[in-house]
């Protein structure tokens, strides 16, 4: 199969997975390989929505010691420098990107707007939004789900570092931990898989948005899961 099975994608990528190797910070060695991939995907006539993490900066609930919204607005910023990073990432490599937050800061990226967000996607530019939903305890899945609810994205690809799918215990800790092929939402929830968190999963089985998650670290993952390949671990409606 060489045509995507889908037109318009969320991709959630995690801070940790553009730290790469390194554990923290960006590893811009990463970062492009990543960028490649959404290029690739793009050619395709795939429409690209990009969520970031910024766990490779700063994790909201890093410290009991801080005051929470404090921290998880810290958190946010993080997201924004990886935005900007892989921004400038993608568009040296002739990809026209727009990076649109959710807290307002003009200098440096626009405000999200979610018409203009679908236009730059009709256009075919790549949206990154950062910031998360711009709203303390919220997460940056929350974020991602909530953004394709609202762009109308066919799907979230969920790109995970060190892992290649979902499974029912930690699989390096436990050699013999089963590997989920597909699953329903409920399940993630019934089975405390820590997926996503619960209100991110909520509002994916509300609004019907599968999700795929597999392994960033193998060349073409991205590519090769929006052809339709089976690749990782499918979560959809029963």
């Amino acid at each position: 199969m060489t045509e995507p099975i889908y037109k318009r994608v969320v991709l959630k990528l995690s801070g940790e997975a553009l730290a790469g190797d390194k554990g923290h910070g960006i590893d811009i060695g990463m970062v492009t390989k990543i960028s490649n991939e959404v290029k690739k995907l793009q050619q395709l006539g795939v429409e690209i929505a990009i969520v970031v993490g910024g766990g490779n900066f700063w994790r909201g609930r890093s410290t009991e010691d801080m005051d929470r919204a404090t921290s998880d607005y810290m958190g946010m910023l993080g997201t924004v420098i990886n935005a900007l990073a892989l921004q400038d990432s993608l568009e040296k490599i002739d990809v026209i990107t727009r990076v649109q937050t959710a807290i307002e800061m003009r200098q440096i990226a626009e405000p999200y707007i979610r018409r203009r967000a679908i236009r730059h996607l009709e256009k075919g530019r790549v949206v990154i939004f950062a910031a998360g939903s711009g709203n303390p305890y919220f997460s940056t899945d929350t974020a991602a789900a909530l953004r394709a609810a609202e762009i109308e994205a066919e799907v979230i690809l969920l790109a995970k570092k060190g892992v290649d799918g979902v499974y029912d215990s930690d699989p390096y800790i436990n050699s013999s931990a089963k590997k989920f092929n597909t699953l329903r939402y409920i399940d993630i929830l019934n089975m405390g898989l820590g997926i996503m968190d619960s209100t991110a999963t909520s509002l994916c089985m509300d609004n019907r948005i599968p999700l795929i998650i597999f392994g960033i670290d193998k060349p073409n993952n991205i590519v090769d899961v929006v052809l339709g390949k089976k690749i990782g671990t499918y979560v959809k409606e029963e």
